[in-house]
Parts: C-alpha cells; structure tokens; sequence
C-alpha cells in the first residue's frame, strides 16, 4: 500500500513538478500529514526532493532528476525499499517484489541490502523548520556503499575528535538521525547532529552480514538508557501535558491512567533535572514520589507566592 503511494508521488511530482502537500494529499487519498512523512522517508533514502516555502511553495525534484516510466531509477526503488521495510504486508510484498524486478541486475542486489541499512521510526514526520543534519548524505553515502567513514565527533561533554568507522546502519529515531558503527572492533553509537565532518573513505567497510538493524538498535539504546544516571519520580499529569514532560530528555517507564489523569514513573538524571521539568508543567502536574521532591517543589511554590502576595 505505501510503496504504491510512495510511487505515484514521485509520479506526480515528475510530471506535474511542484505541488502543495494539501495537492499531493487530494491525489493521493491521504492526510496532508501522510504526505510529510512520505517526502521525509524518500528524501531520506536518497531521492533528491525538496521543499520551496511562500504561498507558491511546495514539494519539487531536483532539476534534471528524472523518472524512466518503463522502469524505476537506482535512487527510486531504493527509496521504496527504504521506506515499505517497517510496513509488512501481502500487498506491500507484492510491490516490494515488481520494484526489485524492475531494477537492472546489476543495482538489484545494493538497493536490496540498502533496505536493510536504515530504519525509519514509523511516526516519523517532517517538521517545518527542521533541516537534516548536514552531514546525513555523506553517511547514506558509506551505508549504501559500505566504505569506511571518517568523522569528526563532539561526543557530549567533550571536545570534537576525528576518528574512522565501519557503518552499520542508519536509524532516524523521532527526528534525531543515528549512524550504528563499529570503531575498532567495538560497537559505537554516534548522533548525526554531533558530527561535525564526514568523509566517505576508499576502503571497504567491514563486513555486516545479515544483521537485523531494529534489534540492533533496540539492544543499543536499552544498553544506553541502563548507563544513564536514575532519578525515579511517579508523577500524576494531565494529558495534554505529557508531551511536555517527555521532551524534556526524561525517561518514561510506566504508564497508566487513573481518572482523568495519567500516572507516569519517570527517570531524570538528577533531582535538579526532575525539579525544573514538573515545575515548567505547573500545576497540571503533581509528583506523587519521592517526597523529597514535592518538598522541594512546594517550597519553591511557597516562596513565588510570597514574592508576588507582597505586591
């Protein structure tokens, strides 16, 4: 089903050149919203799509970036290899089998393997304003062709350093892009945000063999989140505020609702994290546990009322 969609919108955009997401959504049958994130997933695979702003704005190919209609380019099938792989479906195997198909045989087997180098959260939409990080074509770069990549990394906390990896694969987790290597021999984990130069080297990259990249980034970011300093609080919010709370870097563990609200165990970093994030919530948030924080937070409420009782 995606992987039909994903190719008439590259259809429509090959003949019909710059369209609106509210045009692509009423041809397509979807959600302006479904449109965003498809862009997203192609332009991340490697089709060169972009975005103009203004009331005459819209989505757009690259100039001379062209579309054979008796078959698909290398960027093209890759792309909707990509972008169907976390979608599983009989209808969605079927196309995934003519998009290979069409491929010349020689391109068949790296679009292929490029399906398996990148996951793509399946909530994953394009925010306005936010741009890729700089460096994401270069690292798609030594994925797909896996060759070894020189990088300069600030690692958080320390000053940037060059070093060469072997990539793994890519993960696009909820707007953050992470390049999943190997750095002598030991598994490493680096934010695309964070580096600073990349440079795709002429040396093959080790080996990878079959590897399942979900569990891989799943065992990853597990073994990063038990790394992490613990500072448990319980806290009861109201709905509509829970967002707020989990972009603020906490953890969430649990999660339940009771009433009309919603009962959160959350991990900080340290207790002067937890303070500032529930007290920016207000009073649509109440700390259950540890009592020391209440304590805390009531205290600060205590001396914000008396400043403003004296005026």
């Amino acid at each position: 089903m995606r992987a039909d969609r994903l190719l008439s919108l590259l259809l429509l955009l090959r003949h019909r050149g710059r369209m609106s997401a509210a045009a692509l959504a009423r041809e397509l049958e979807c959600s302006t919203r479904t449109v965003l994130r498809d862009v997203e997933a192609l332009s991340a695979a490697g089709v060169p799509v972009y975005a103009e702003r203004g009331r005459t704005g819209g989505f757009a190919l690259l100039p001379g970036y062209s579309t054979d209609l008796t078959g698909l380019t290398h960027d093209e099938a890759r792309a909707l290899l990509v972008a169907g792989s976390r979608a599983p479906s009989p209808a969605l195997a079927s196309a995934m089998r003519k998009v290979v198909a069409a491929l010349p045989d020689a391109q068949r087997d790296t679009a292929t393997r490029a399906a398996g180098r990148v996951l793509l959260s399946p909530d994953r939409m394009l925010r306005t304003g936010t741009d890729a990080p700089p460096v994401l074509r270069t690292v798609q770069e030594a994925v797909f062709a896996s060759r070894r990549l020189r990088i300069r990394y600030a690692a958080s906390g320390q000053e940037a350093r060059s070093r060469t990896v072997d990539p793994v694969g890519l993960v696009d987790a909820g707007g953050q892009w992470y390049l999943l290597a190997t750095h002598d021999g030991a598994e490493r984990t680096y934010r695309l945000s964070r580096m600073e130069h990349a440079e795709v080297l002429d040396e093959a990259a080790a080996p990878v063999g079959d590897v399942d990249l979900e569990e891989l980034w799943e065992r990853r970011r597990s073994a990063f989140r038990a790394s992490l300093p613990r500072y448990a609080v319980r806290v009861r919010v109201r709905p509509d505020r829970r967002d707020g709370l989990l972009r603020t870097s906490a953890t969430l563990d649990a999660e339940r609702a009771v009433g009309d609200r919603l009962e959160l165990d959350l991990r900080f970093g340290d207790p002067g994290h937890a303070l500032v994030t529930v007290w920016a919530v207000g009073a649509d948030a109440e700390v259950l546990d540890p009592p020391e924080l209440r304590a805390a937070l009531a205290e600060r409420a205590a001396a914000t009322a008396a400043v403003y009782a004296g005026t």
